[in-house]
């Protein structure tokens, strides 16, 4: 049997996406070892130009387009449109997060693709879905935050929304589709065909509170703010020098627990004999942690209940995760080469294969790689693609 470097070689992607939860998707499927081609505007894509930056780079674009190649084009005039025809009849995978309804009217709905490519696999994400109620509203990683009940689920009663300070909808919502997209692969493999997938943020969110809202939806069970967080100890206890984050709440935990607070006649308490108990009189077992660390640094707190077998982690500042030795020892994030700020850090290996490692490439210049893949994958004539360029068709 012949052998293959990369998990997804020989697959190739078209990638269509803006913003976050496309191109994420494009790019976890980059990393997987696919041809991913990001097709974007003339002078790049608009979050190339979003913040924060690093020595001059959008540290924003490089994580989600990184081990990408890059095509310039102008979509809005033919000859652009012919070429995108082409790569479709070469490609395995097309990814868009226009509106729904936009890819049509720029005339590459999932019947033309078919008819180019019937192995084509179409990648559909949005903030609503291709279908439902509010399919025609436009939305960001938030809204899958606040439909959900997300915003009201974060903090503790009396407080206003709360929203996550990164996007765990846009993230999410990419697995989602690069979940979808790795299954249709291998559907094609019985069938001979591809077909289209439909993923959105609404719908992520949804799988973030799907156990509160079945409760309600079959029993009528209002939950109550926190609750998510499960009985205590469980959450965030401050220390002389930060925060650290205690996470007990099960019930084989509780002995252990008591242990680690010197509170051994606890186990007998029937304050504290059952989950939903501990959950009631939370406040005095969460004084008791509070009061046990009061003294203690966050590297004793952490150390004191380990020794208890009991989940204890630093409640990182951004500067303090960075610092952390998990990232760089387990190549979450991998320095690369990088053409504006000579070396970045961008996201790395998050399955570390045994035999075919994760494909972490450099972040492209817009329209990089638009030679290459004229020329190579279509075959065009340099006159042709001269013209092209002259016509401002391709950058």
């Amino acid at each position: 049997m012949g052998s293959v470097k990369s998990p997804l070689e020989g697959i190739r992607v078209l990638d269509l996406g803006r913003h976050q939860a496309g191109p994420r998707c494009g790019q976890v499927l980059a990393r997987l070892g696919a041809e991913v081609i990001k097709i974007e505007r003339l002078g790049g894509e608009e979050t190339r130009t979003h913040g924060p930056w690093a020595g001059g780079q959008s540290t924003y674009f490089i994580q989600y387009n990184s081990g990408k190649k890059s095509l310039s084009v102008d979509m809005r005039k033919d000859k652009a449109k012919d070429i995108l025809q082409d790569l479709v009849k070469i490609s395995d995978v097309l990814i868009q997060n226009f509106r729904p309804g936009t890819i049509e009217k720029m005339g590459f709905g999932y019947d033309v693709l078919y008819e180019l490519n019937p192995r084509i696999i179409m990648v559909n994400v949005s903030a609503y879905g291709q279908f439902g109620p509010y399919k025609d509203m436009i939305g960001y990683d938030p809204i899958g935050q606040a439909m959900s009940g997300i915003m009201m689920m974060t903090g503790q009663e009396g407080m206003p929304p709360i929203r996550a300070g990164v996007p765990i909808i846009d993230r999410t919502t990419a697995l989602h589709a690069a979940i979808g997209t790795l299954a249709a692969i291998r559907e094609r493999e019985i069938s001979g065909e591809g077909q289209s997938l439909d993923v959105c943020l609404a719908d992520t969110g949804y799988s973030y509170t799907e156990i509160f809202v079945s409760a309600y939806a079959g029993g009528g069970e209002v939950p109550k703010r926190g609750e998510g967080s499960g009985a205590p100890p469980n959450g965030a206890y401050p220390c002389k020098d930060g925060w650290v984050l205690i996470y007990a709440g099960d019930q084989h935990q509780w002995p252990r627990v008591c242990r680690a607070l010197n509170k051994p006649e606890w186990l007998e308490d029937e304050r504290f004999t059952e989950r939903h108990r501990r959950t009631q009189n939370g406040p005095a077992i969460n004084e008791a942690v509070t009061e046990l660390m009061t003294d203690m640094t966050m590297r004793e707190a952490i150390d004191h209940f380990t020794f208890h077998d009991i989940t204890a982690s630093p409640v990182n500042t951004i500067a303090q995760a960075a610092e952390d030795p998990h990232p760089w020892e387990r190549r979450a994030l991998v320095e690369v080469p990088d053409p504006i700020a000579g070396k970045i850090h961008v996201s790395g290996d998050f399955w570390h294969f045994s035999r075919t490692p994760a494909v972490i490439g450099s972040t492209p210049m817009p329209g990089e790689h638009s030679d290459e893949i004229l020329s190579e994958l279509l075959n065009y004539p340099k006159e042709q693609i001269e013209q092209l360029r002259a016509d401002q068709v391709v950058g």
